[in-house]
Order: structure tokens, then sequence, then C-alpha cells
């Protein structure tokens, strides 16, 4: 049984998400938790003039968040009939990113699935820059997936690495289960550039043998101001389904996202893009 956490504003994007989800593990036995987080500011003036005296804010929000997100579950089951999933609503009021960790710690939860894109300015909800910081700041291996995107198998996965972390079998969980789910290829791009000379290179391509005896391995040495086009030109020339990184203090997902505005890499991959996470992280 696979726990899945689908955190959701209401736009389009993250709607897609949520149906990408439920097609990726149609054949899985899953636990799905719709999440939406609402705050104070997304409560406007307008909303405050209808308002009766004995209703609160606080009360008003949840209510019309919870009512959205049981349509959302009424129209999912309708849809696919899938007894395999279940499914179940959350509604918070709390910052986004501690509502993600305690709804994932309470629940369990093995997969954070969200969309990439932002929200028009009519949900009130900016979600794009809040994927990015999800993948910086949250305990569970995210999938985020690029607006429109539409689930299509997964023929062949692009693994990425500097080796400056030595990678344990539980870190990577999820390229083995996807390869067990989908008999995915798992391609690993090993990437050398010149700001770094210390690598668990030996270490890891041991774990690699060992659990991923069929994957592919590339070796590449480039200057780091290099890394994003090359990385982008190797998922468009070798037909690339989904991309994964792992974050780790002075990762290569975490320099990425030091050197580029936050919306450039996020928004600019048009495949699905997992994240996985260092066991410190879950400390």
């Amino acid at each position: 049984m696979k726990t899945i956490l689908l955190p959701t504003d209401f736009s389009k994007n993250s709607i897609n998400a949520i149906q990408y989800a439920i097609d990726m593990f149609q054949n899985t036995n899953c636990d799905f938790y719709l999440l939406n987080v609402q705050k104070a500011s997304s409560f406007i003036s307008d909303d405050i003039m209808v308002m009766s005296s004995s209703t609160t804010i606080y009360q008003t929000l949840i209510s019309a968040a919870k009512k959205s997100i049981d349509n959302i579950i009424l129209k999912i089951k309708a849809k696919h009939l899938n007894d395999k999933h279940q499914f179940h609503s959350i509604v918070d009021y709390d910052n986004l990113i501690d509502s993600i960790n305690q709804v994932s710690k309470i629940h369990h939860v093995d997969l954070i699935v969200m969309g990439t894109k932002g929200a028009s300015g009519l949900e009130k909800v900016i979600f794009g820059s809040n994927t990015v910081h999800v993948m910086q700041r949250c305990h569970v291996p995210i999938l985020a997936i690029p607006d429109n995107c539409k689930f299509n198998g997964l023929h062949k996965v692009l693994f990425t690495t500097n080796h400056l972390e030595l990678y344990g079998v539980e870190e990577l969980k999820w390229l083995k289960d996807f390869n067990s789910l989908y008999n995915s290829e798992l391609e690993i791009l090993h990437i050398k550039d010149e700001n770094h000379t210390t690598y668990e290179v030996f270490n890891n391509e041991v774990i690699f043998k060992n659990h991923f005896p069929h994957a592919n391995h590339n070796y590449i040495h480039i200057n780091s101001k290099d890394v994003f086009d090359i990385i982008k030109k190797h998922i468009i020339e070798n037909h690339i389904a989904m991309f994964a990184m792992l974050s780790a203090k002075h990762s290569f997902l975490e320099r990425l996202f030091t050197r580029q505005p936050i919306e450039t890499f996020g928004f600019k991959i048009d495949i699905p893009f997992l994240v996985l996470n260092k066991k410190e992280n879950f400390n």
C-alpha cells in the first residue's frame, strides 16, 4: 500500500497533478490524501462583506475548501471506479511547508505529487514557487508534474549525480519501485565539474551495481555553469520520461536551486521531476 499526498490549490495545474498520480498508480493499492492549505491572506475583503455575523473567517475558509476537495474526490471516483484507491480530504489553516511536513509525518506519506506551475490570480494562491520551496524543505520524496503533463508510462528514468553524497538503498527506493511497476530503464548521469574533487563514486557505484544491475551509466566532466543546459539537452536527446535527483546538503540539486532563479529550474522541465531525500533530512 502506497500513501500519496496530493496538495491542491484547486488550480488547473494542481488538478492535473492529481490526475497524473491516479493514472500512474492505477494498478497499485494507494491511500490518496488531498490537502488544501488555507491562510488568512487568502480571504479578501469581498468575502468578508458577504459573511454572516455568526460565521468566522476560519469556518468559512475551511468549509469552502472541504467542499471543493469532496467534489474533486466524487468526480475521480465516478470516472475511475478503482477499488485499489482510497481517498481522504484534509483542509489545514497553516503555513504550506509546515502543513505538508505535519501531514506527511502523521499519515506516513511515501510520496508527494504536486504541480509545478502557478495558479492564475483568480485563485488567490500562487503555487509555482511553492513547489520549489516544498522540494527544498519537505521531508518526503516529491514528484513535481509540469503543466499539462499526462501519464504515458515511464519507459526511461534519468538519475543525475555528482557523487558528493554516499547514497543509501532506502533513499533510492522510488527508483527501484518505478522500475518494478513499469519496467523502467534507469539511466544514471554521473557529473563531475571543476568545483569539487572529492567524490563517493566507488561506493555509490557498488550500490548501483548491486541494486540496479541493468542501469546505463554516462560520465561527463563539465563546467558548472553549463550543468543545466547539459541536463536539459540529455533529457531531450534521450527521450527521458522522468528526471530524478537527490536533495541533500551541498548536493547538485541544492547548487542548482542556489544558482538558478527558483522559477527557472522548476518550470522549464517539461517532464516529471522526482526529488529524493537524504536520511538526515528526516531528523
